[in-house]
């Protein structure tokens, strides 16, 4: 490997993965992230960014109600308004990933798997955690409030356990005479 700080027979304060990437001559992920880092860095000091993490929302609320509830109404009613406080942060990380994917054009005609491609369904499975998350809160709506119609007994005229009879083949008029 032909950058600087990258010996290859190097092992002392390596991981097993770098140790491995070495035997390949390839650079591990920390490797790629401390160049990355190191050649960002005057980047970051013309356009410095946040280094704190976002602030999460107060589950505890919402964790308080949940156990609380006693019908699927009131845990959908809690989840739903859960979702509805965290959807704008979802979409907003969402239209970041998607811009990322978009920079520079490197989406048109990029490769199955490759970064812009990868970023664009991360973005879209940002979104899917909401979807998701109602399909859920419908379906236990449905088993509660419109289950499934159960299946009747058999009748009179079926035993348990046999199939029921073949329909009789349709009629075609009057049957022509030999």
């Amino acid at each position: 490997m032909s950058h600087p700080d990258f010996e290859l027979y190097d092992n002392v304060g390596r991981d097993a993965e770098q140790i491995a990437a070495a035997r390949y001559g390839i650079a591990s992920r920390a490797d790629l992230l401390r160049w990355a880092e190191r050649d960002a860095a005057p980047f970051l000091v013309q356009h410095p960014l946040p280094t704190e993490p976002l602030s999460a929302p107060d589950t505890a609320p919402y964790l308080a109600a949940l156990s609380a509830a006693q019908t699927p109404a009131e845990a959908h009613a809690v989840t739903t308004r859960l979702l509805d406080a965290a959807e704008p942060a979802l979409r907003a990380v969402s239209d970041y990933l998607l811009a990322a994917a978009q920079w520079r054009g490197q989406h048109r005609q990029a490769a199955l798997g490759s970064p812009p491609i990868l970023l664009r369904e991360a973005a879209s499975r940002t979104l899917s955690v909401l979807a998701f998350a109602d399909r859920a809160g419908a379906d236990a709506l449905r088993a509660e409030y419109d289950p499934a119609p159960t299946p009747k007994g058999p009748t009179a005229h079926q035993s348990p356990g046999l199939p029921p009879a073949p329909p009789s083949p349709p009629s075609t008029g009057s049957k022509p005479s030999h």
